[in-house]
């Protein structure tokens, strides 16, 4: 089970390491995608995100990039990827 608390350090990453300045927590829905249709996040800040997550979480990606795809696809699965390697 994934904590809230976790969710919402997520989304807090997400707009400030991609300075997402007109978005706020409450604009990114935890089951929603982030990349395409979803949010609108695309290649360049998927490379932002997932570095954001490895230097702040100490997580290695996989250089797989489907795996990596599946991982970030929402921000509950962003969170399911850190509990699973803590």
């Amino acid at each position: 089970m994934v904590s809230a608390a976790l969710e919402e350090e997520i989304k807090e990453l997400i707009i400030n390491s991609l300075e997402l300045e007109d978005i706020t927590k409450d604009d990114i829905k935890t089951d929603e995608p982030l990349f395409d249709e979803g949010l609108g996040l695309d290649s360049v800040d998927a490379l932002e995100l997932g570095m954001a997550v490895k230097k702040k979480y100490n997580i290695t990606l996989s250089q797989d990039k489907e795996e990596n795809k599946k991982y970030f696809y929402s921000v509950k699965t962003i969170a399911e990827f850190i509990e699973s390697r803590k």
